[in-house]
């Protein structure tokens, strides 16, 4: 069931501290969620899901559109009610855990007013955050006070997700949560995002992001959480969800070979560590479970060259957990 807001609002607290002696089991998480369900009319969005995050850990969300990740993080800002579960930020209901700055967001779309300046909206967030002080150190940080004076109306993409980071770092929160918070930048400007935020968060803060960037997930996140169909179908550091897929993928130049069948037929000595193959022009694509075995077939009893011997790619894992989960749950 769904909890009554508290009635306590103090600002600027901070989040609570384990006393002297005490053990870091007992540390309330950063975001606490059990069993979460919300509906739209019959549409279960979220079905169930349970999710902790540990102060100093950076989590990525990961699933397709219409998963429930966006959902999900709009009841942990307090945006959204949920139709079941509980949800708590460093043991606080989410409306009172935002009131008291304990958490900071960056959101897909809108929030910013284009005939401000960027100086403005730093401005007029910071006032209504009570940082003020904070507010150098940000800009700097973020890399806006070169652009201070230009209109939002006039900052690219870019410019503006930068500008929305430093609202949401504005309090110095202990989590920060983004939606899609890299959307349109290029490869270096999300570099640059994601060291502002590492610079920012350092041991203590809590970051929990969604995004459709598997390798900024691989390159960026402690732990990811797969959901699909409002459910989670992984949740694990990179390797460990890795190893939730079967096989390893051996790709060689495999000239002379007529179409995939005479690439079967060419590997029938294996045939029983054979997950996948194919062949492209000259290109053969290997998904195997015994990697020494192909590998030393190939490099002794064919012309194939040019061997290559890699683990499973997150796109494959998260496209095999989406795939398997895909049987919708039950309606609300």
């Amino acid at each position: 069931m769904t909890t009554n807001e508290p009635a306590s609002n103090q600002a600027n607290s901070s989040p609570p501290q384990a006393s002297n002696g005490s053990s870091e089991a007992r540390m309330p998480l950063a975001v606490d969620v059990q069993g979460l369900v919300k509906c739209f009319g019959t549409v279960r969005a979220v079905d169930g899901i349970d999710l902790a995050l540990r102060p100093g850990e950076i989590t990525a969300f990961l699933g397709p559109n219409g998963a429930g990740k966006s959902t999900s993080l709009d009841v942990i800002l307090g945006f959204t009610k949920p139709d079941a579960g509980t949800v708590r930020v460093f043991g606080h209901h989410p409306v009172q855990a935002a009131r008291k700055l304990f958490t900071g967001a960056i959101l897909q779309e809108g929030g910013l007013l284009p005939d401000y300046t960027v100086r403005q909206t730093v401005d007029v967030v910071a006032a209504m955050r009570g940082a003020r002080h904070d507010i150098p150190a940000v800009t700097e940080l973020t890399g806006l006070s070169p652009i201070l004076g230009r209109k939002v109306s006039k900052c690219s993409g870019g410019e503006r997700q930068r500008l929305r980071l430093a609202l949401a770092l504005l309090g110095n929160p202990d989590v920060l949560v983004l939606d899609e918070p890299t959307a349109g930048m290029d490869v270096t400007a999300r570099r640059l995002f994601w060291s502002a935020i590492r610079e920012r968060a350092g041991a203590d803060k809590s970051v929990l992001f969604a995004t459709h960037y598997l390798q900024e997930a691989s390159d960026f996140a402690d732990r990811i959480v797969i959901i699909s169909k409002g459910r989670i179908v992984a949740s694990g550091s990179v390797d460990e969800v890795r190893a939730l897929g079967e096989g390893t993928v051996i790709t060689a130049t495999w000239p002379g070979l007529d179409g995939t069948d005479a690439l079967h037929q060419a590997l029938a000595p294996v045939a029983d560590s054979i997950l996948t193959a194919h062949l492209h022009g000259e290109h053969a694509e290997i998904r195997t479970t015994k990697p020494d075995d192909v590998a030393r077939l190939l490099l002794t009893s064919t012309p194939a060259h040019h061997l290559g011997i890699t683990a499973l790619s997150l796109d494959d894992i998260f496209a095999e957990l989406v795939d398997e989960s895909a049987e919708a749950g039950p309606a609300c």
